[in-house]
């Protein structure tokens, strides 16, 4: 390999050594408006070596110590699933039913506009019988049979809560730590922070299932896997359902690779040309991500072909694994990403959003990832794959003990409670088969050991080697941060 093949792939794995490379002279005064006055007031202040990039980071220079997980996977639960009916057994509500819920719970905290108007607040108790499992006797729902069978494997966590109350606020807050539209998300963070660990295929990629549940499901925005203000070659790569797994990764008709090869080699040389004359990150960006187009072209198709997974593999993913698409496949997709070192998947399924009979739709939910997330961390742990793999499961919010709309025994609804909402995590850096955080009896406020989504993403990024306080990047004159600007840390209780 020659000098300029080892720089360009030095340039693809480690992205501060990409950036830097980036920034000639020609950029730097371009694109700050007090160019030599800025620098000079720089070498004014402290070292600030926790925040944005130096001429003198190291490559890699956030992975501030040894990580537990290299890679993760996110399950993530678009719409928020109902902590009440799934993960947090409330047995003394069966007596309360229909009952008003007490304002001593509620303490005057903010509803939606979609309960705000009701007239009452009726109780409604899961109509799902809960069973003990594991040796910590972790109770679970009856819609979760195959969670029952892994709880020794996994941490469950009920009291994780949330300012956010309403669905596109929340999983943006959740998912880029902000509840406005426009910071990087999670996945680019690690990303940018980290570099890939492989170098056919994406640092992040993204997975939409089909869903089972109520039809009309919350839309996704592609800002959920976006980069944001970091470099564009961060962002997630959405792989879909049917057709080609990526947009335009199949030759045109009367192309071939050898004619695709010369085409993108042309455009690199006008590219660098740009490069060396405006010295714009971006011109990188956009040259790094045809030459990763270029070899997805054979690594996507070999990725997305089951047809060499043994049977019994595709049989612990359970039926749904053989059509493409769902989210037993994407599961198995995951594990297989897993394997080639992508450094973080995405799972997103919608369908969670029960504001109205849980009966008839949450047991569809339910089943349509409650054997494949088991299988998932099953495969995982067979191939010596989960001790440096993290698993995380949850969604936006939770759901309120009291019931949206009409009320029976066999049938109800419930609206977003951001207050509370059980989530688990799995693998790399998490201790296995303990609960985490306790609700009141009406799983409506935490009482014990709560959980901002700002340390669970701190524990996030601490299990893979991040110190989430000294990963940030100068954004209009801010450190931004995913975490924010208050005071959070890692959850420890769960770290091994």
């Amino acid at each position: 390999m020659n000098p300029t093949e080892n720089d360009a792939n030095r340039l693809m794995l480690d992205p501060v050594h990409g950036f830097m490379k980036a920034q000639t002279r020609r950029h730097f005064f371009t694109t700050t408006s007090m160019g030599l006055g800025l620098a000079a007031l720089s070498s004014l202040l402290p070292d600030r070596r926790s925040s944005a990039l130096t001429m003198n980071d190291p490559v890699h220079s956030f992975q501030h110590f040894a990580p537990k997980a290299k890679r993760a996977i996110y399950l993530f639960m678009a719409g928020a699933p109902s902590q009440l009916d799934m993960l947090d057994y409330k047995p003394g509500m069966a007596e309360l039913f229909d009952k008003n819920l007490p304002e001593s719970i509620r303490k005057g905290q903010r509803l939606t506009t979609m309960t705000s108007g009701q007239a009452r607040f009726p109780i409604a108790p899961s109509k799902y019988a809960f069973s003990q499992y594991g040796r910590s006797g972790t109770w679970i729902s009856e819609l979760l049979p195959y969670h029952g069978r892994m709880v020794d494997d996994i941490a469950v966590i009920r009291s994780v809560h949330t300012e956010a109350i309403n669905h596109d606020p929340a999983i943006t807050y959740i998912c880029t730590g902000n509840q406005l539209p426009g910071r990087a998300s999670l996945g680019s963070w690690l990303s940018y922070g980290l570099g890939s660990l492989n170098e056919n295929l994406p640092a992040f990629v993204v997975m939409t299932p089909t869903w089972s549940g109520r039809k009309d499901a919350q839309a996704l925005y592609n800002r959920l896997w976006g980069s944001g203000f970091l470099p564009t070659r961060h962002q997630g790569v959405s792989l879909r359902s049917s057709g080609d797994p990526v947009l335009f990764l199949s030759n045109p008709a009367g192309m071939n690779s050898h004619r695709r090869r010369m085409m993108l080699d042309q455009l690199a040389e006008l590219n660098q040309l740009t490069l060396e004359r405006f010295g714009d990150p971006d011109t990188q960006a956009r040259i790094d991500q045809y030459e990763m187009a270029f070899r997805m072209q054979s690594s996507v198709p070999e990725l997305t072909d089951l047809s060499g997974e043994s049977i019994q593999t595709k049989e612990m993913y359970g039926p749904d694994v053989h059509k493409p698409g769902t989210f037993a496949a994407s599961c198995l997709l995951a594990r297989r990403m897993i394997e080639r070192d992508v450094r973080f998947v995405q799972i997103f399924h919608r369908g969670w959003d029960q504001h109205g009979n849980i009966a008839g739709d949450l047991p569809n939910q339910a089943r349509d990832i409650d054997q494949p997330s088991w299988a998932l961390i099953q495969d995982l742990k067979q191939r010596g794959l989960l001790e440096d793999t993290l698993v995380i499961w949850g969604g936006e919010f939770g759901r309120t003990i009291y019931c949206q709309g009409s009320l029976t025994q066999e049938n109800y609804g419930r609206d977003h409670h951001p207050r509370c909402f059980s989530m688990w995590m799995a693998g790399g850096g998490i201790r296995p088969g303990i609960v985490h955080g306790e609700t009141d009896e009406f799983s409506y406020n935490v009482v014990r050991d709560p959980v901002h989504i700002h340390e669970l993403n701190a524990t996030i990024l601490h299990s893979l080697g991040i110190d989430h306080r000294r990963l940030s990047f100068k954004f209009q004159g801010l450190d931004v941060r995913l975490t924010g600007v208050e005071e959070v840390n890692p959850v420890q209780a769960i770290l091994s």
